[in-house]
């Protein structure tokens, strides 16, 4: 019962549509009608407001991280890491949206560091080292994710890399449409327009 609570909690937490929020209190409009439609941070970057990117990108970030260190604070370890997952289930799939949420690269890496930051910072490293070479986000986004819970797993955290891959496979899942596009050889690289 407890356990489920946890990842209820996280869940919660997690599916609160920050981009949503901050898009609307500037009156940017309505941000599921702009660019790709998707709620976090790179599409808010698409209405020309650098603040309100990259306020959604710390706060769909912040509350993945936020999941983990209440809960680990008030429940240990096992539930930090129930709340992390919920975290990023909500952001992908949040409740107040019918289920159609972001792609959860942001919350992904909050809750990431938030578990390890010692993983966190390394999954950060290596989006930042792709990103570099392929010039495309998405990508990097993918190569990081993939390799998170194989990086757990030699630091001999079996706990954490479950949950990891866990949220690797959401975010990969909600790259269904990047996977497809960067088979094709269309998918944007960063700086270029779509």
């Amino acid at each position: 019962m407890m356990a489920a609570l946890w990842a209820f909690a996280g869940y919660l937490l997690g599916s609160i549509p920050f981009g949503i929020v901050i898009t609307r209190l500037l009156g940017l409009g309505d941000l599921r009608q702009i660019g790709s439609g998707n709620i976090g941070a790179t599409n808010v970057l698409r209405t020309g407001h650098k603040g309100a990117a990259l306020a959604t990108l710390l706060l769909d970030s912040g509350k993945g991280a936020i999941a983990v260190l209440l809960a680990r604070w008030l429940g240990g370890d096992i539930a930090a890491v129930l709340a992390g997952a919920g975290a990023i289930l909500g952001h992908c799939f949040p409740v107040w949206l019918g289920f159609r949420g972001g792609k959860g690269v942001a919350t992904f890496l909050g809750t990431v560091i938030a578990l390890s930051w010692p993983l966190g910072l390394m999954c950060c490293a290596i989006w930042l080292v792709a990103a570099a070479i392929f010039r495309i986000s998405s990508l990097a986004a993918l190569i990081a994710a993939t390799a998170s819970p194989l990086i757990a797993v030699a630091m001999g955290q079996s706990l954490i890399a479950a949950a990891v891959a866990f949220m690797a496979a959401l975010v990969i899942f909600r790259h269904r449409e990047n996977i497809e596009r960067l088979r094709a050889g269309t998918e944007p690289r960063i700086g270029r327009k779509r």
